[in-house]
């Protein structure tokens, strides 16, 4: 009467090569895997998940060996080596299934503790999974719970304030210079990535304009139609100072593309309006120089890295919260588990007792004769009071989480004492 199993097997960033994980990543989508999952009458309940760091099959199964070694064979075939399974896919079953997936939603398993990316990855690969009906009772009331939990860490903890990106430090000193964002204008010099992704970032805090100065006026372009914003050539670089307020720098150049000379005459126009400099090219693009200037602010690479590092360690310090969360949802959740796993049993109990205590009633009132409607309605409280005395003893020894066997141990005893296993003829014959 125990109920199936919940099974997790995967392989992430901390566990398992690039190259390995190459091979497992689900890079043709989900409905295919999904659809051969399906096929296996082993399993019951099942979901994926594959990210850049993580691919990950959640079900639930009777034979969890067999199980296993299905699902492997059905989703990766000849992909890695029996060996490599071995060696580099994690498995975990029931409530520590249940712990991964809370961790995996809460970002703490993640690459970057706290990144937001994860919870709408494992969202969306549930969908899949809805739309081929292959989640069910257990894993729909799981995967809802890990977006609870997940929100609860959000809410709670402050996991996700602090910068762990030097983009996103870019932006977080920014804000600190100038108070909210909200009207400011930032212009990138060079079309790099980590600019780019600098931009995306003041853009979600609301600067008012982003101009692109680039090398190849093209690519500036290209860069500047993303956010609604205007292209310039790097020779205009110099008179653009005038109009913007944050410069974010990542030209690959060989040389100093501003100094201090370039920008000393430009303050005295904008009247000593601020101006902030982020220069994360390698080497440098501005001079170290401009720094010494009035309501000049520049930071390179190295000032970055020094604020990801302490954020590093204030996140550290959130997530030793958000794991105290996630220990009461987990507790929660396998509360929950043993109550569907010992409901079959108190459902028949009380049937199996209600049944025998209504014979016995009913061939007893055979011998007494006609009853008015009030002694009826004390028979049936009669009744109700014996049923609920002689079944209080067993319900509250199967729910109590005290006691020093297990709620499996517990189940079969239950089940032994009342007889609930024996077959119809039995039961009609005692």
């Amino acid at each position: 009467m125990s109920r199936d199993a919940i099974v997790l097997l995967g392989v992430n960033h901390k566990t398992t090569p690039l190259a390995v994980r190459e091979k497992l990543a689900l890079s043709a989508g989900y409905e295919d895997p999904l659809r051969s999952l399906g096929q296996l009458s082993l399993i019951n309940e099942y979901y994926l998940l594959s990210t850049c760091n993580r691919v990950e099959v959640l079900f639930t199964c009777r034979h969890v060996e067999q199980a296993q070694q299905l699902v492997m064979t059905t989703l990766f075939g000849s992909a890695i080596t029996e060996g490599e399974i071995d060696k580099y896919v994690y498995r975990y079953e029931n409530i520590e299934a249940v712990e991964h997936l809370f961790l995996v939603a809460a970002s703490l398993d993640s690459m970057i503790v706290g990144e937001a990316q994860i919870l709408g990855q494992l969202k969306e690969a549930y969908r899949y999974a809805a739309k081929a009906g292959s989640t069910g009772f257990v894993l729909n009331k799981l995967l809802h719970k890990s977006f609870s939990v997940a929100k609860r860490v959000r809410t709670e903890t402050r996991i996700g304030a602090h910068a762990v990106s030097v983009s996103y430090a870019a932006v977080e000193l920014a804000r600190k210079i100038f108070g909210e964002l909200a009207g400011k204008k930032v212009m990138l010099v060079g079309a790099g990535e980590m600019a780019e992704l600098a931009a995306e970032h003041l853009v979600g805090q609301g600067v008012e304009e982003v101009v692109v100065a680039n090398r190849t006026l093209q690519r500036a372009v290209q860069l500047a139609r993303c956010y609604n914003g205007r292209a310039v050539s790097l020779e205009e670089l110099v008179d653009q100072l005038l109009y913007v307020d944050i410069i974010i720098s990542s030209t690959g150049s060989p040389d100093l593309i501003l100094t201090k000379k370039d920008v000393r005459p430009v303050m005295r126009e904008r009247r000593n309006r601020p101006l902030f400099f982020i220069d994360i090219a390698v080497p440098r693009d501005l001079d170290p120089a401009i720094n010494t200037l009035d309501n000049v602010y520049l930071y390179d690479v190295d000032d970055l890295m020094h604020v990801v590092e302490m954020n590093k360690t204030e996140r550290d310090r959130e997530a030793i919260k958000a794991q105290r969360i996630i220990a009461e949802e987990k507790l929660k959740f396998g509360k929950w588990l043993s109550s569907i796993e010992s409901t079959p049993t108190i459902i028949q109990l009380r049937s199996t007792i209600e049944q025998h205590v209504r014979f016995e009633v009913e061939k007893t009132m055979g011998r007494i004769g006609d009853m008015d409607g009030a002694a009826q309605q004390s028979l049936e409280k009669m009744i109700a009071a014996i049923t609920s005395k002689v079944l209080y003893p067993p319900l509250h020894f199967l729910k109590s989480e005290s006691h020093h066997t297990s709620l499996p141990e517990r189940i079969k005893t239950v089940r032994e004492l009342f007889l609930l296993d024996r077959n119809k003829d039995d039961q009609e014959m005692s």
